[in-house]
């Protein structure tokens, strides 16, 4: 028996309501960290390559896979750009991906109108500043454990686990747990 608390009735019920799950990237898929790798291609020469490396939880991939089967659609919005991320949703389905957003407040908007669904109906997960807008306007706004406190404070929700440490996987149990879909949706993990 866990002694973690449960959500509260009020995020079950907004939970039960979810169809689109959005969420940030760094800091929240990642632990935050932003590794750059730098080489020059050779001694003489000034050309410098620059490659960036991301890190991500497996099991946030799991949780992200079983949104998608499961019919929640799931989209990033974030504010760098990065081929990473570009893979990374590619290989988990994503569809929605909003890479190199200062403002996130114009995908948020297209994501809902392409979806086809109400802001209610939306999860966003994030972990600094910027998401504030877009937690405001969240069906469940939620902050990562490790987020800030700010962010935490107009959120509905804040996970127990940190961001690139399974917050997002936590997510996704939390709406089909709370939609009564949890069971059907354990056999259909997939390596």
């Amino acid at each position: 028996m866990s002694d973690e608390p449960l959500p509260s009735p009020d995020v079950l019920a907004r939970a039960q309501n979810i169809k689109l799950f959005l969420m940030d990237v760094d800091g929240t898929l990642t632990d935050g960290g932003v590794c750059l790798i730098s080489s020059t291609v050779a001694e003489e020469s000034e050309q410098v390559t620059v490659l960036e490396m991301k890190v991500f939880d497996a099991h946030d991939g799991q949780g992200l896979s079983l949104a998608h089967t499961m019919g929640i659609q799931t989209g990033f919005i974030t504010g760098r750009r990065s081929p990473a991320v570009a893979k990374r949703a590619e290989e988990l389905r994503v569809t929605f991906v909003y890479l190199g957003q200062a403002s996130k407040t114009e995908a948020f908007e297209e994501c809902v109108r392409k979806a086809g669904i109400t802001e209610q109906e939306v999860a966003y997960l994030g972990d600094d500043l910027p998401d504030i807008p877009l937690a405001k306007r969240a069906g469940l706004a939620i902050c990562v454990a490790d987020g800030a406190p700010e962010l935490k404070a107009v959120c509905h929700y804040t996970t127990r686990r940190h961001g690139g440490k399974g917050a997002a996987r936590e997510v996704v149990e939390l709406i089909l747990k709370a939609q009564g879909r949890w069971e059907q949706a354990v056999p259909l993990a997939r390596a």
